[in-house]
Parts: C-alpha cells; sequence; structure tokens
C-alpha cells in the first residue's frame, strides 16, 4: 500500500508528543530549504525529514527488540539509546509504509550518526535535524550560518557539538560519527585544492 504524505504525517504526528512533532515540521521545512540552497531534491529532503523520528519515541525495550528481532545493525545496542530510532525508522518506513527510495531510507537511518561517503540527501536532512528553528543549544547559531554557504562545514561544526558534548559527559562516541566528520574533513580539503 502506498501512503499519501497526509496519512504519513498522521501516522508518525501520532507516535510522539506534539512538541517533538514540532520538531519533525522544523526539520522537513529546514530539509526543504537546505534541499533549494544546495541543490538537492526538495520531495525527498521533505519526505525523510517526515520520517526520521518515526520510532523515536517508542520504549527502548521495543526497540531493543526491534534491532534483535529483524537484524539490523546489533553495534546499535552498545551505544547511546538515541542511536537506535534512526535505523529503526528506515526499516520500519520499508516494511510498513512501502517507503522503497533507498537514498531516503539512508537519509532516515543516518540522521543521528551520519556516515561516511553522506549522500546530498543524508547531509541535508541530518543538518536539518541540527538547526531547525526550535533547536537551541550552544553554537547553534554558528551552525546555521555555515549553512547559509556549506552543508559540510555546518555538518562537521555539529558532529564537533555532539562530539564535545560527549566527551563532557564521559559517553561513548559512535564510531561512524568520528568516520563520517573525517570524511567530511577530507571533501571540504578535497574542494578546496
Amino acid at each position: 500500500m502506498e501512503y499519501t504524505r497526509e496519512q504519513l504525517i498522521e501516522i508518525v504526528s501520532g507516535q510522539m508528543p506534539a512538541k517533538r512533532w514540532k520538531h519533525v515540521e522544523g526539520v522537513m521545512e529546514t530539509a526543504v530549504i537546505l534541499a533549494e540552497r544546495f541543490g538537492g531534491d526538495k520531495e525527498k529532503a521533505d519526505l525523510a525529514a517526515l520520517l526520521h523520528d518515526l520510532a523515536k519515541f517508542w520504549p527502548v525495550e521495543r526497540q531493543e527488540a526491534m534491532i534483535r528481532d529483524n537484524g539490523l545493525n546489533p553495534e546499535l545496542l552498545e551505544h547511546d539509546k538515541q542511536l537506535m530510532h534512526a535505523e529503526i525508522g528506515a526499516f520500519v518506513a520499508q516494511r510498513d509504509y512501502g517507503i522503497e527510495d533507498p537514498e531516503v531510507l539512508d537519509a532516515v537511518r543516518y540522521h543521528t550518526s551520519g556516515r561516511v561517503g553522506m549522500t546530498k540527501l543524508d547531509k541535508i536532512v541530518c543538518l536539518a535535524d541540527y538547526i531547525e528553528p526550535g533547536r537551541e543549544f550552544p553554537g547553534v547559531e554558528q551552525i546555521r550560518d555555515l549553512a547559509e554557504h556549506s552543508l559540510e562545514e555546518a555538518l562537521v561544526a555539529g558532529f564537533d557539538s555532539t562530539i564535545s558534548f560527549l566527551l563532557e559527559k564521559g559517553k561513548v562516541i559512535f564510531p561512524l560519527t568520528v568516520l563520517a566528520r573525517n570524511g567530511l574533513i577530507q571533501e571540504i580539503k578535497g574542494s578546496k585544492q
């Protein structure tokens, strides 16, 4: 079955508190703006942003069971619980809501961790999640400023912010995030040569 955008909005918004839905709306709006700014696909950006937090408010036990029972990335069980919902969201979007576009599914899957070789859509959705209008954290304005001219530089600043926060809290850093950051830095250096 294929769902309309309106049906997906109803499904996704029904799985989270109103405050989180407001965040999702902000990410959708920001993703479309970034897609326009950087030559991305606006429809795909909107759809991936709509779906990005699909499983965010599922109980942790349900998320853990989804990963174990469906052969999803078991490494996620060893890291911060905040990472699981992205992988699960991509899985559920495909299995339950008929989303087949691999680019959209990957943008959902990697919106929290990033990955090496991020696509333009990955970057747009990940960055939109960092800088949507409702976000307030130290350094967000600098990331927004960087996003005026570079997806990559803004994302490096976003990852730096996340990594610094995790270091301050004495938490484990998901290796993919470090690799994603390093990949972006190499991409920036390559484009400046």
